[in-house]
């Protein structure tokens, strides 16, 4: 039915045509089933600002009933010109005040970061291409996410507050918050400080939604009606092509035909919790700003994993917090941020944006590799992730053949490592691996298994595999290339 951007148009008419108390019921001038309004309040007093802007410019944009359907180039540029205010005036200075609270890294690196946050391809082909406004919710979380790091945590409350009620699925961000902030009660001590945040939190909280929520408070069937429409759960699993668990699965069982609609639910929610439930413990235990955004990652992801009614475009409510750390893991972090933008591509082709899709991506790609040294820092110490990679090793010992494929073309083509001339003989000599593993062994072509070497790699053995322009010389080890082939092949 003309996509989201005839929904967005059709909420701007239905603000402005009707009473409050019709926005989210099904009547004659507001059909449930065309585009019914299901975000919270917010949303709809958004879309009720921008319908006044579009009745000044041409009233035909969001006439009740006859502009159904309306598409046309001046009104695709009236909604991305709202997108961009909306942009201007609440995510891009998130962005930027984020990005110069960084500590220890220099002027010129602040605003390397704040350039790799903005070019972020997936936000910018949803938002301006799609016809969404995920910007402002994302925007105001990151406000919270900068408040509650920083000590100013009524201020951050307020703010998250804010995108939830803009959005419902800012719930992916939610518990992080409320782990983040309850262990720094416990941290101030409950009968002291620790209490009386306490108690400034929750007021901050209820003031905050009462005030969003007052048109709708009047009747008790407007509030429950309102809680309808914002938590579809007739709707199913998942929706479409979404990179998550159940739509992965269900290639091999049909879940959704098999489980009877409720136990489908309560699957859902028992794997969305029991997955983000060490991250939370911990962050609670542990209270640290550090540890809140590494956190935020790890909670966005199970829900977007597990839980029910997933969308393509949920993705970006981990790929922020996942652009929060880009500094601190920039290998990892930038693949991540591609392949979620890569993951809504059959969206992306349905909306015709696959040539925007391709230039955003490389600009994105070009900004990190300049910004950050995406290729260093890649060894299993450093990304933490030892531990893992030995887990899979013990649990899959028959795991060698496709990576060793895979890393063939991964070390070939994307580590822009050029090979060196030769200076002896093509095996590698012990000097050479005493420094680090050779071309052919980081192919997962390995001499001490009886293998030929890779020809392409034969005459390069007598080097070490190091990252060029690392003054530590940190090797990208055959078990880590192991590793990350594994990740790639999962996701």
């Amino acid at each position: 039915m003309f996509g989201d951007y005839e929904a967005q148009r059709h909420w701007q008419e239905i603000t402005i045509n009707l009473p409050i108390k019709q926005w989210y019921f099904n009547g004659s001038d507001n059909n449930l089933q065309y585009w019914g309004l299901d975000y919270p309040p917010l949303t709809a007093y958004h879309s009720l600002l921008c319908a006044y802007v579009a009745k000044f410019i041409n009233p035909d944009w969001i006439a009740l009933h006859t502009s159904r359907g309306y598409e046309s180039q001046a009104h695709k540029l009236f909604m991305r010109a709202t997108v961009l205010i909306a942009d201007l005036l609440i995510y891009i200075p998130a962005v930027v005040l984020y990005c110069c609270c960084l500590k220890e890294i220099s002027t010129k690196k602040k605003i390397a970061n704040a350039l790799c946050i903005l070019l972020y391809p997936g936000l910018i082909l949803i938002d301006y291409g799609h016809f969404q406004y995920n910007s402002v919710s994302l925007g105001f979380a990151l406000w919270g996410v900068l408040g509650v790091s920083y000590d100013w945590d009524l201020l951050g409350s307020l703010a998250f507050c804010l995108a939830i009620n803009y959005k419902q699925m800012e719930l992916y961000h939610s518990l992080p918050f409320f782990c983040f902030l309850l262990g720094k009660c416990f941290k101030k001590g409950l009968k002291g400080k620790g209490f009386v945040l306490l108690i400034k939190l929750a007021c901050t909280v209820v003031a905050s939604f009462i005030l969003c929520w007052l048109p709708f408070f009047t009747e008790r069937e407007q509030t429950l009606q309102v809680l309808r429409r914002l938590f579809p759960v007739d709707r199913g699993l998942f929706e479409d092509k979404v990179a998550n668990i159940w739509c992965t699965f269900s290639v091999f069982l049909k879940i959704r035909d098999i489980l009877p609609h409720h136990i489908q639910l309560m699957i859902s929610f028992c794997f969305t919790f029991l997955s983000l439930l060490p991250a939370c413990i911990k962050l609670t235990l542990h209270p640290s700003p550090r540890g809140f955004r590494f956190t935020l990652v790890s909670c966005a992801l199970s829900f977007f994993l597990f839980s029910f009614q997933v969308h393509e475009k949920s993705i970006l409510l981990v790929s922020l917090p996942v652009c929060l750390v880009l500094r601190e893991i920039p290998f990892m972090s930038t693949w991540f941020l591609l392949v979620s933008t890569f993951s809504m591509l059959p969206l992306l082709l349905k909306d015709e944006l696959l040539m925007p899709s391709v230039v955003t991506v490389i600009a994105f790609f070009i900004a990190c590799a300049t910004s950050f040294s995406i290729f260093e820092k890649t060894s299993e110490e450093e990304l933490q992730l030892k531990s893992f990679s030995i887990s899979v090793r013990k649990y899959f010992p028959c795991f060698t053949f496709l990576p060793r494929i895979i890393q063939h073309l991964y070390v070939g083509l994307l580590l822009p490592w050029p090979l060196p001339r030769s200076t002896g003989s093509g095996s590698a000599g012990p000097a050479a691996m005493a420094h680090g593993p050779s071309r052919s062994a980081a192919c997962g072509i390995f001499l001490d298994r009886g293998m030929n070497p890779c020809p392409l790699h034969q005459q390069a053995d007598s080097q070490p595999l190091c990252h060029q322009g690392s003054p530590e010389g940190h090797s990208f080890d055959s078990e880590t290339s192991n590793l990350f082939i594994f990740i790639f092949i999962i996701t």
